[in-house]
């Protein structure tokens, strides 16, 4: 009953402080970067990581301290972002990495198994069992972010893995309980009805917020069942993962710098794609992309959820979606791209 008291009144107080935020045009989305362009030039407060980290503060107090105060740190680097007084990507890079050290440090925070070979036997190493969750949790964040491009799909990927934490009884492996994770899936709920209706966006610092406890969760549930294949949960955290990763990868290839934003990411090419291929008044294209994406991720999770324990099942999985990704990303690639290829004959 605490818990669905506290998430009731952060909700009222929030619904006020959006609206201020909102009146007062501060804290708004769009700063007129080239990135920011592709789906519209609208202002729009990023004021939900504010809301995420607060009400995630008070339910999260209780069961962990640290935590608790390691989600206000980074959520203070996303806001700083935000509000453009951190706009060196390398600085911002480095103080996330330090946070995160101290992070996994503080709460000793190990990967102790990975049904992969040769990174197990890596991580009998004591300095390298630490240096993997943090390289790990930097990407997650990181890649978070690069998914929070379009309305809802950030908010409603993660909500499908607090889903299937809940859906499987996974929760159960944590010191939380099911009201809290209940709590969390109306708090995550509620602001993604509000992203996809344009009230709000995360921001750097909501998503990094929401990266790091989703990561924090899902490695202690693996650590404290190891019979769940380490596979399962790199499924369930694949999508943001992967297009950090293949993001650094293809700017590399195209000799550009791998911290500077572009439109070339997964979910902007489909969203170009649908707006130049279909056109309905009755859709938005921007929501539409991101149902698309979140469904497709929600039924692979789901075939994984029927055995998260099966590591071959996982395994093919994640090829699946890998090379469904590259398969498609290409194609929309070259789509968006073809009078260039054109010109270039």
């Amino acid at each position: 009953m605490t818990f669905f008291l506290i998430t009731f009144i952060s909700i009222i107080i929030f619904y006020f402080i959006n609206d201020y935020i909102k009146n007062y045009n501060f804290l708004l989305n769009y700063k007129g970067q080239k990135h920011q362009k592709f789906s519209g030039m609208i202002n729009v407060p990023l004021s939900g990581g504010i809301f995420l980290t607060f009400s995630s503060i008070l339910l999260f107090f209780p069961y962990n301290f640290i935590l608790s105060l390691f989600v206000l740190l980074i959520f203070i680097v996303g806001f700083i972002s935000d509000t453009n007084l951190l706009s060196s990507p390398k600085l911002r890079f480095v103080i996330q990495s330090t946070i995160i050290i101290f992070f996994v440090l503080l709460l000793d925070i190990q990967i102790n198994q990975t049904n992969f070979i040769f990174l197990d036997s890596l991580l009998e190493n004591s300095y390298f069992k630490y240096f993997f969750p943090v390289f790990c949790l930097l990407i997650l964040i990181n890649g978070s972010n690069f998914i929070d491009g379009l309305n809802g799909l950030m908010l409603g990927y993660f909500s499908s893995i607090i889903f299937f934490i809940f859906y499987c009884d996974l929760y159960l492996y944590l010191v939380i309980d099911k009201t809290f994770l209940m709590n969390f899936i109306i708090i995550l709920f509620y602001l993604f009805i509000l992203n996809i209706n344009n009230k709000l966006f995360m921001g750097d610092s909501g998503s990094y917020v929401l990266g790091l406890i989703c990561g924090y969760l899902l490695i202690n549930i693996h650590h404290s069942n190891p019979s769940i294949s380490s596979f399962f949960i790199v499924l369930l955290l694949w999508y943001p993962c992967f297009e950090n990763l293949f993001s650094i990868l293809r700017k590399f290839i195209f000799k550009r710098s791998p911290i500077k934003a572009d439109n070339n990411h997964f979910h902007q090419l489909v969203f170009f794609y649908i707006r130049k291929k279909i056109r309905l008044k009755s859709l938005d294209p921007n929501n539409f992309s991101s149902y698309l994406i979140i469904l497709y991720n929600f039924f692979v999770f789901l075939i994984g959820s029927s055995d998260p324990s099966n590591t071959q099942l996982q395994i093919i999985l994640i090829i699946f979606n890998i090379l469904v990704y590259l398969t498609i990303y290409f194609r929309l690639f070259i789509f968006k791209y073809s009078n260039s290829f054109k010109s270039l004959r």
